[in-house]
């Protein structure tokens, strides 16, 4: 898996590619995050649009972002997930606890409106 981050406004924007599983990819993505929380970041995106394959595990590294930035009083949004993300967000029934939008343009209008 691959990642990129950038922080614009505010918001803390990852954008990965690959298969999101369960491997030491998956503890620099945490690593990353918690980095940047340190820069009092309340809100994040995560583009799941290049992810081919997601498994539980990487299922409980999105629930992992989102609790951090909840409990900051801040919130997470999944940007435009692939097909088969978007399949296990809906058998897992998460689709009902992530915001999810289409592009990051929207996301961070919804952000920021959250403020």
């Amino acid at each position: 898996m691959k990642t990129d981050t950038a922080v614009r406004d505010g918001i803390l924007f990852v954008r990965l590619s690959g298969d999101l599983i369960g491997s030491p990819d998956t503890q620099q993505l945490l690593q990353s995050v918690d980095q940047h929380l340190g820069e009092e970041l309340r809100h994040c995106t995560v583009d799941l649009s290049s992810i081919r394959y997601i498994n539980s595990t990487g299922i409980g590294v999105l629930v992992s972002l989102l609790t951090k930035f909840r409990s900051r009083g801040g919130e997470m949004m999944l940007i435009n997930p692939a097909d088969h993300p978007r399949k296990m967000l809906a058998l897992t029934k998460l689709n009902a606890i992530f915001s999810i939008a289409d592009d990051e343009q929207s996301a961070a209008q919804q952000l920021k409106a959250a403020n």
